[in-house]
């Protein structure tokens, strides 16, 4: 029988009931999460590690996205504490227990944990934190501490940016198969952060549009193509040192080791433009054809892609390593959709995540898209944002601890 986070909260020997069916000391649920995986299967990724989980992690299906900004008069004293109940709500929520008593607390209190994740698996949630520049300022006394590569993103091509959509002191990214259950993560630490911080933005997303694992099969983004086949994937672990994490250059700061850089970017797509454009077209703008995913000339998705044999202004061509200076990111993108804009359009488009050792590839890489690629025509980026994000956790430790024990 499966497991569920009710019958933890409800059950007397939860502990006991969870080491005899998983052999581990947290909830393992047993239901299917729509994501392929078998019946049996735990849907339980580990918190604790060398790096943050939700990086070199296979791509979950949905997304809740949110930044925070710091509350006026806080102390950097109170942003570790925050810290510390945050990694610890985290790590609990991702062993898929509720946080606290649960919702089944004191009856004149509301209940530390909101409830609507009972009954459902884990759903291989990860919960990833990231630091922004201004929580270097001079509120925390950290700027000293400040890493160099970690300043605002210069203004780039295709830039309309909301500025109430963009930035945030810390961000939370949660992901998992199970769109509630994401959406629980990121709603109970908002709870736990009220009075400290406050939601500066947040973004849902469904329709992973990466590939971060070689088992998993390329998806499609809302333009209908192939997204990320040439995706830097977990296994490649030469590139995922070179390109991804931190540590071992001149002036990466101690703390970050083992960590990376994040950015994030709201993408919309002119979903009514581009639904006019011909095949044709579509194909030559990306570089692909648009039923196999082949580069154009091609008949499988994974041929080598010879950038100088597609069109010169295609996406594919031009964000290609080899017309990049070898630049490479880890993309962990999401599709989204918010209803229609004030003139009636779609406002959809990509979510794109991205994971970065150095945030200046990203900027080249970008200023080199904006000046040349075809697909401007039919995007604009309208939010933007920048984090450090720390190395992993060790058990009894807590995200960014090596920095935040400085305050």
């Amino acid at each position: 029988m499966a497991l569920t986070r009710r019958a933890l909260i409800t059950s007397g020997s939860a502990a006991a009931a969870v080491a005899a069916a998983a052999g581990v000391g947290f909830a393992a649920g047993q239901e299917g999460d729509g994501d392929g995986s078998p019946t049996g299967a735990t849907h339980i990724v580990p918190f604790h590690g060398e790096h943050q989980a939700g990086i070199a992690t296979p791509a979950q299906d949905r997304l809740h996205f949110a930044a925070f900004d710091v509350e006026p008069g806080v102390k950097g004293s109170d942003v570790r504490d925050l810290m510390k109940q945050w990694t610890e709500a985290a790590a609990t929520m991702a062993g898929g227990q509720p946080i606290g008593a649960g919702p089944a607390g004191a009856q004149l209190a509301p209940p530390d944990d909101t409830g609507e994740a009972m009954d459902l698996t884990p759903a291989n949630l990860t919960v990833t934190f990231g630091f922004g520049p201004a929580l270097f300022d001079e509120r925390f006394g950290l700027e000293r501490h400040r890493p160099a590569a970690l300043t605002p993103l210069p203004d780039l091509p295709g830039d309309e940016l909301d500025q109430d959509r963009s930035g945030g002191d810390l961000c939370v990214q949660a992901c998992a198969n199970d769109p509630q259950v994401a959406f629980h993560a990121v709603r109970n630490l908002a709870r736990l952060g009220r009075g400290l911080v406050t939601v500066r933005w947040s973004q849902l997303g469904f329709g992973r549009t990466s590939t971060t694992s070689r088992a998993q099969a390329t998806p499609r983004n809302l333009m209908g193509f192939k997204d990320g086949t040439a995706n830097i994937k977990l296994e490649d672990t030469a590139d995922m040192a070179q390109h991804v994490w931190v540590g071992g250059k001149p002036g990466e700061p101690d703390w970050l080791t083992g960590g990376s850089y994040l950015v994030a970017r709201r993408i919309r797509m002119l979903i009514e433009v581009w639904d006019r454009a011909s095949l044709k077209d579509q194909e030559q703008t990306i570089g692909r054809t648009k039923v196999l995913g082949a580069p154009l000339g091609g008949t499988d998705e994974f041929q080598t892609l010879k950038p100088a044999t597609l069109p010169t202004d295609s996406h594919v061509r031009l964000a290609h390593p080899d017309t990049n200076q070898g630049v490479k990111i880890l993309r962990r993108g999401y599709s989204f959709t918010d209803g229609l804009e004030r003139l009636g359009q779609l406002d959809a488009g990509l979510f794109f995540l991205a994971f970065m050792r150095e945030p200046s590839a990203f900027v080249a890489l970008q200023n080199h898209l904006g000046a040349n690629d075809a697909l401007n025509e039919y995007i604009k980026h309208v939010g933007s944002g920048l984090w450090a994000v720390p190395p992993g956790v060790r058990p009894g430790g807590y995200v960014g601890d090596a920095l935040l024990s400085r305050v």
